[in-house]
């Protein structure tokens, strides 16, 4: 059985070859760039702003508004939430061995029959990408079956942008749909051991350098 994850998916999607090499023969890994640790410290920030209270950093005080408005949302907050599915789609631990899918929710409040969900992003928000929303909701439809109606969104915080997405329990199936190409593709790359190379823009960052289509920036 195949595991997986919103981000890993990705990665195969954006190039099967660097998949394999970091996810499965774990000849390299992927390098931790500037960028990436500044989303961990916000989200970081965020989260013990959210959970507890704690300040925010003079740096990230500008944040305080758009958090405090998410946390007049009545109902019970669930921040940096972990969920995990098994094949059967019954709802397990974060780190179930039997595990099929698993994700991490930024933060999740559930009131009743509703429940909200917010996807922090430290990165542009030219093209947001509202997948990860879309998993997280069939998560949430799994491990809170008293929810019905779920409004979701990428809160871009660097931008003070706001991308919003509505679901209701009536729609598991067509999301379920969104990602059944991917994970079809992803299992034939495992049964037949192909995962050929994907050039792209993002070639000059891959950590892959015996592939032919690799290049220093």
């Amino acid at each position: 059985m195949i595991q997986w994850s919103y981000s890993s998916l990705k990665d195969f999607v954006n190039c099967p070859r660097q998949y394999y090499e970091v996810k499965v023969a774990k000849s390299v890994t992927k390098k931790v760039t500037e960028q990436m640790l500044y989303g961990t410290e916000v989200h970081k920030a965020v989260e013990d702003y959210v959970r507890e209270g704690k300040p925010l950093a003079k740096h990230y005080a500008h944040y305080k508004p758009v958090l405090d408005e998410l946390l007049k949302i009545p109902g019970n907050r669930y921040p940096e939430y972990q969920m995990g599915l098994r094949l059967d789609k019954t709802p397990c631990e974060f780190d179930d061995e039997n595990r099929w899918v698993r994700g991490i929710v930024d933060l999740l409040i559930v009131d009743g029959e509703d429940a909200y969900i917010i996807d922090y992003k430290t990165g542009s928000n030219k093209y947001p990408d509202p997948k990860q929303l879309k998993l997280m909701a069939l998560m949430t439809y799994c491990h809170f079956p008293e929810v019905v109606n779920i409004k979701a969104g990428l809160l871009f915080i660097t931008r003070n942008s706001f991308v919003p997405e509505e679901y209701s329990r009536s729609d598991i199936n067509k999301l379920w749909m969104e990602f059944a190409s991917d994970l079809n593709r992803l299992e034939l790359s495992y049964e037949n051991n192909m995962w050929p190379e994907k050039p792209t823009g993002l070639c000059g960052w891959c950590p892959v350098e015996k592939c032919k289509f690799y290049k220093v920036r």
